[in-house]
């Protein structure tokens, strides 16, 4: 006897009357059990003037309604007929985490894109209004967690416009050192998993490579390989070790001659040029309309980084190129990207050539913890520890905005105080989440397999999208 056969006859047996379509109903243990609803009761037969062959079937269809240019998949338009609905992640590895992509196909031919987020929601905004300023810190490494420092580094700037902090010109240059490290090993994470992704295994492997030794160094100073919390409010957390300025310079002077051995395995590949050249095209001025920002933006031949137009924490004493490319495709963002780590290496010998004397955090006992040293031995010190470990420290009402060129693009933070030791709002625009609105743009019009090209090129995180 069939399983619906057999609590019909539960039904009769103990109400009297047969279960119908959508009542409950108990089994021999008590145990209360949904119903059942034929398919056709989940479109309704006719809602206002459209009927049920008007409306989609909630499901993937719903995600691509509105970006399927006028047309519903699976109904009566001659274009919709030849298409189909595939669903592409969340758990694909090309997706770069848990994004999904609804994508209507003609063919193997993109008609619609729609990328549908939300899979991996932390809630760290939400979860800063509950923290003391300082707590915030680690919270933010775990945005864009490829580039930690970077956002400590936003993070920063916003509280001490509040608290109106000057920070320290050895502080502001380890902070350029760091960031710049930052951008080279997300960058090398970046072209490992692109590469690998359209097939070039051996690229992978000689970026994290290099990228290990990046890694040793952020251990050395902060005591983390990946979350380092290292830049704080006020200045950094750590001088670093007297041995490990070496220990960079040495990097700094083998690592082009990396990027060319990558070049090498890359530039003159047939395979790797058909599959980025013309590919994922982006013009500047849908790039400006989207939100870009980054590499992509520049590849789109907009030239525009924050490090030099709206300069902080002392980049406007470096000098730097910023690469720019008039062509548009992934191509382009490949050799832009490539191009920015030799400028970021630049940066780099230029902080340790000059990096001033002196502290590194801001003369502020009632908002920078003090000297461990200095705690233990003067009652004064260890006071304000206590006090701002227990209590946090106050920042004066007001909202402020600061604003870096991280490696994916530009970050935004928006910060809020009402006056006391906890942010009243904390907001975070990571260019992840407007340059992941471009991907459609890009993707219309070719091939199912350019997809996995152009999300590579754009370079997301995730955690920089659901926060």
């Amino acid at each position: 006897m069939s399983e619906t056969s057999f609590l019909e006859e539960e039904a009769v047996t103990k109400n009297k009357t047969p279960m119908t379509h959508g009542a409950g109903v108990r089994d021999t243990t008590g145990t209360t059990l949904a119903g059942f609803r034929p398919a056709e009761d989940l479109v309704p037969s006719k809602v206002g003037s459209q009927t049920a062959e008007d409306m989609l079937i909630p499901g993937v269809e719903d995600v691509v309604e509105e970006s399927v240019g006028g047309h519903k998949p699976h109904g009566s338009d001659p274009v919709s007929d030849q298409t189909m609905i595939l669903n592409m992640g969340p758990q694909h590895p090309s997706t770069h985490g848990v994004l999904r992509l609804v994508i209507e196909v003609d063919g193997e031919t993109i008609v619609s894109l729609a990328p549908d987020i939300g899979y991996l929601h932390t809630g760290i905004e939400k979860t800063c209004e509950a923290k003391f300023y300082q707590q915030v810190v680690p919270l933010t490494d775990r945005i864009d967690y490829l580039c930690p420092m970077t956002n400590n580094t936003a993070y920063a700037l916003a509280v001490e416009k509040l608290l109106q902090l000057e920070i320290p010109e050895r502080a502001q240059y380890l902070r350029v050192l760091f960031n710049e490290l930052t951008r080279i090993q997300s960058h090398l994470v970046w072209l490992g998993t692109h590469a690998m992704d359209i097939g070039a295994l051996t690229v992978f492997l000689y970026c994290f490579r290099e990228r290990e030794e990046l890694l040793r160094i952020f251990e050395a100073v902060s005591g983390q390989r990946m979350m380092t919390s290292y830049v704080r409010v006020g200045g950094v957390s750590l001088e670093p070790p007297a041995d490990l300025y070496g220990k960079i310079r040495a990097f700094l002077k083998s690592f082009p001659s990396k990027i060319e051995e990558y070049e090498g395995l890359l530039q003159n590949n047939p395979i790797w040029i058909s599959r980025l050249k013309g590919v994922g095209y982006l013009s500047a001025a849908d790039a400006i309309a989207l939100g870009v920002t980054g590499p992509p933006l520049r590849a789109s031949g907009v030239d525009f980084d924050v490090r030099r137009d709206m300069p902080y924490s002392g980049y406007e004493k470096f000098q730097f190129a910023v690469p720019v490319s008039n062509d548009c495709d992934v191509w382009a963002r490949y050799v832009l990207r490539m191009q920015e780590m030799r400028e970021s290496v630049k940066i780099c010998l230029q902080a340790l050539d000059g990096l001033p004397e002196g502290r590194i955090t801001a003369d502020a006992p009632k908002i920078i913890l003090p000297d461990r040293e200095q705690m233990k031995t003067q009652m004064e010190s260890l006071i304000h520890h206590f006090k701002i470990v227990t209590e946090g420290f106050q920042v004066p009402a007001g909202e402020v905005t600061s604003s870096v060129e991280a490696p994916h693009g530009m970050m935004n933070y928006y910060v809020v105080s009402d006056g006391t030791a906890k942010p009243y709002r904390v907001h975070m625009r990571n260019a992840d989440y407007s340059n992941l609105q471009a991907l459609e743009t890009m993707c219309k019009g070719k091939l199912i397999a350019d997809v996995v090209a152009i999300i590579g090129s754009i370079d997301i995180v995730l955690g920089a999208i659901d926060r």
